[in-house]
């Protein structure tokens, strides 16, 4: 089956939920309504031909400035047993930014998508443990938004151990001397 065909099964499946796809090179991607991302992904996951028992990698993309939706959450997934590759993509508002866990789908999605929790701030209904990963959890804000600052000032209000480091590090380039 070949990345065309295997789009066109999932729109003849969903015809009302694809809101547009697109192919170059052998990789496709397409977009869907985010209400339907746990069914189109468990459709997708236990059907025979498609079986895309592999989530590679999920993560998400702010669009801050050029559109609403602000956010794209995106599914890597393949199939090893068919050697599919696709990329499925659901659009989430920046108002009820959230969109139904798959970690019942695929066990890395819980950390993925506590990931994408703590650098962009989305919430994944029904996950079993939401909460950061990366960052601990008294930081203030999700640092991949586009909005969020890239050189602050915060005074004493900055994070005490951040602002440690700061001034551990002050002198360490040979530019600062």
């Amino acid at each position: 089956m070949n990345p065309v065909e295997i789009i066109k099964k999932i729109k003849d499946r969903f015809p009302e939920d694809v809101l547009w796809f697109r192919c170059f090179r052998d990789q496709c991607d397409l977009t869907i309504k985010r209400e339907k991302i746990k069914e189109i992904l468990s459709y997708v996951k236990n059907t025979p031909l498609l079986e895309f028992n592999y989530l590679v990698d999920l993560t998400a993309v702010d669009y801050l400035g050029f559109r609403e939706p602000r956010f794209d959450v995106i599914y890597i997934i393949m199939s090893i047993k068919h050697k599919h590759r696709l990329i499925i993509k659901a659009q989430v508002p920046e108002h009820g930014c959230c969109i139904d866990t798959v970690s019942d789908l695929w066990a890395t999605a819980n950390w993925f998508e506590r990931e994408v929790f703590d650098m962009f701030g989305i919430f994944f209904k029904g996950h079993p443990d939401l909460r950061r990963i990366l960052l601990p959890e008294d930081w203030n804000g999700y640092p991949l938004r586009k909005d969020y600052p890239v050189i602050s000032d915060l005074g004493d209000k900055e994070w005490e151990p951040f602002r440690e480091l700061k001034e551990a590090g002050k002198g360490w380039r040979e530019d600062e001397s």
